[in-house]
């Protein structure tokens, strides 16, 4: 990549009452950055429906104030929890959809291959993530709440990875 070449990745962490969101700026011959992170909440007592119009609302909004070059979401992987996992499903599906039609190539990461990109390996816990987090992003703090670290995270692994995002679109 030349080292004027200008790359914005997006890390989302999907869920349904509170979808964590990071932005990883790459290039300008200033290394990786934190372009911003944090999340959008929906009220537990709303519509489902309104819930995920407000997702897709404020992530579009996101899209289209940064100009991600390529974004990450975490698979969701299997919960016991069966009415948790429908929310994050259903949350998922308005992300992809969102970032599809709106033209940003997607790549998709387990939460062992995040761990393994961030902290060299796959069973890292949570605190070790976020403190590797903050440790290559230069932060001052950890970045609060937790889905907002895990988009950060998410971001990194996407920035890292060496595939080219083009040929996934």
């Amino acid at each position: 990549m030349p080292e004027d070449k200008v790359e914005i990745f997006l890390g989302i962490d999907p869920g349904y009452a509170d979808m964590g969101y990071g932005l990883v700026v790459r290039g300008g011959g200033r290394g990786e950055r934190c372009l911003t992170y944090g999340s959008i909440k929906t009220e537990a007592g709303e519509d489902a429906a309104v819930r995920l119009c407000k997702l897709q609302d404020q992530l579009e909004l996101l899209i289209r104030t940064y100009r991600p070059t390529s974004a990450a979401v975490e698979r969701l992987f299997f919960s016991k929890n069966v009415k948790t996992a429908i929310g994050v499903a259903e949350a998922r599906g308005v992300i992809l959809s969102s970032l599809e039609g709106m033209e940003v190539p997607i790549r998709e990461f387990n939460p062992a291959e995040v761990k393994m990109a961030v902290c060299g390996h796959g069973r890292a816990g949570k605190m070790e993530v976020q403190k590797m987090v903050q440790m290559l992003l230069k932060l001052d703090a950890i970045p609060k709440p937790d889905d907002a670290a895990d988009a950060l995270a998410l971001a990194l692994t996407l920035a890292n990875t060496r595939i080219d995002v083009k040929q996934l679109a």
